[in-house]
């Protein structure tokens, strides 16, 4: 009569109570030090995405020979500095000398400041000694709000800086923490997980693609724009307009406002004028261009598209959008290959 292993339930039952009492430690610590994995995971992102970008450059090649081989992460930085300083360069001298100019000028230009001002609906009822107190209120606020909100800036640009430093770290060291990450699976599963990373590498990759183009597209546009509208800076504010266009919601708030600011320096019809077209823009944008070219780039529904960008920002804020769509292309594959059952052929 066949005898069944009795003793080795206790052990097995004793062993599930250890790992459930070990996962619940490990998410109870997970919750604590939550910010510092969502920025892991947006570096471990970000670095996936610019990997290809990385290996085309160090593949770059003058006949026989490779000058950015083992530089590529040195070349791409210098590029972007470069990038960097070559905007402010460009970009910072006409309005440090605007600027000034403004200084010198203000109390001369004051009246007319205020007799614009008066053209506000809302303050068309009110004399010159009160909107110069509400004006003076307004600049007092803010510079209160700007000088409590330092440490939570600080806070922000380190988390910047880090995230960079991690994505350069993850890019020249990943091929490392992605084998230790595949030991912790059993042989006969590590090779099935592997293709099914590598396949959502190379749609992740691409995401970087489309997103290029809509960085593309807003830029042209609103330079065009600014310049129909004679806008000062049009030329720097388009360039802001998309490059920030990475950044979801926050980076086209900031550039709507900066553009409506400087706008509002020489005339209300232009800030109409920006108004409108940004309005018309992002419906244009949210509707139409980034289902259409993230689902081209990504090979994924418009729906599923709208709905990742929904959570990410809702989840995380500004890293949680900004990665929703490489997030959604990884969870993609991974329940195409792990939970859907394929019918048979």
């Amino acid at each position: 009569m066949p005898t069944t292993p009795a003793s080795s339930n206790p052990r097995n039952l004793r062993n599930d109570i250890v790992f459930a009492f070990a996962l619940a430690i490990a998410c109870y610590l997970a919750w604590f030090v939550r910010d510092v994995l969502m920025l892991v995971y947006v570096s471990a992102l970000f670095a996936v995405v610019l990997t290809p970008l990385v290996r085309s450059t160090s593949s770059f090649r003058i006949r026989n020979w490779r000058p950015f081989k083992g530089k590529a992460v040195l070349v791409l930085l210098l590029v972007l500095v470069g990038a960097l300083v070559a905007f402010c360069y460009l970009a910072l001298p006409p309005v440090i000398h605007d600027l000034q100019t403004f200084g010198q000028e203000a109390p001369a230009r004051l009246p007319g400041i205020l007799d614009k001002l008066k053209r506000i609906p809302l303050l068309e009822r009110l004399n010159d000694t009160e909107i110069s107190g509400k004006v003076q209120d307004f600049a007092s606020n803010a510079a209160t709000y700007l000088l409590t909100s330092i440490k939570n800036w600080v806070g922000i640009l380190f988390n910047v800086v880090m995230g960079f430093i991690l994505t350069v770290y993850f890019i020249l060291e990943g091929d490392t923490a992605y084998a230790w990450f595949l030991s912790f699976f059993p042989p006969a599963k590590r090779d099935r997980l592997d293709q099914a990373l590598r396949r959502a590498e190379l749609r992740m990759g691409k995401w970087l693609v489309g997103q290029a183009g809509l960085m593309l597209v807003l830029g042209i546009s609103s330079t065009i724009v600014f310049l129909a509208l004679h806008v000062r800076y049009a030329y720097a504010l388009g360039v802001l307009a998309g490059a920030l266009n990475i950044i979801p919601v926050i980076g086209a708030a900031f550039t709507i406002a900066l553009a409506l600011l400087v706008a509002a320096i020489d005339s209300w019809g232009r800030v109409l004028g920006i108004a409108i077209f940004y309005l018309i823009y992002l419906q244009v944008e949210n509707a139409y261009l980034t289902p259409r070219i993230m689902r081209s780039s990504v090979n994924l529904p418009g729906l599923a598209i709208l709905i990742s960008l929904l959570l990410g920002s809702e989840l995380a804020g500004i890293p949680g959008a900004m990665v929703s769509v490489p997030t959604a292309v990884l969870v993609s594959v991974l329940v195409d290959e792990f939970l859907v059952y394929k019918s048979e052929p």
